[in-house]
């Protein structure tokens, strides 16, 4: 399983902050508290980490990512009493749009609920190109 051992920290992590705060507070409580717990146990945990979403090499829109983890996982905090399909789709459109492959939705709710989604690259050869493209970055010249 991709990123396996980092997604197992921040399962940890997830599980000690629900353990201890409980249900009831806003995201942002939980979102808060999540920084404070991967920073302690070592990891890079940026917060509001903005998503441009690009179309035909323009940015279209502009999202945040609650949290990204040592730059490889995206993190959706929910604090609802259950998570919805949607909640699932807006962490996969979260990774259609970045070079990231792997994310987690992590539920503070009535009880705890993790979903772990995976969006490879391979999938995303146009975004990424336009996302390249985009920044400015030179794209990978093809070996012929």
């Amino acid at each position: 399983m991709q990123h396996e051992q980092l997604t197992e920290k921040i399962i940890n992590a997830f599980y000690h902050v629900f353990n201890t705060l409980g249900y009831g507070f806003l995201e942002k409580v939980y979102e808060n508290s999540m920084i404070i717990e991967l920073r302690k146990i070592g990891l890079q945990a940026e917060q509001q980490v903005p998503i441009s979403v690009y179309y035909d090499a323009q940015d279209v829109g502009d999202y945040f990512a609650d949290i990204v983890v040592n730059n490889l996982v995206i993190i959706e905090i929910k604090a609802a009493d259950a998570l919805v399909q949607e909640n699932h789709n807006q962490l996969i459109n979260y990774l259609k749009a970045t070079d990231k492959e792997v994310g987690l939705l992590l539920n503070f709710g009535k009880s705890a609920e993790i979903k772990r989604a995976i969006f490879s690259n391979e999938k995303k050869p146009v975004l990424l190109k336009q996302l390249s493209l985009a920044k400015g970055e030179p794209l990978e010249q093809s070996k012929q």
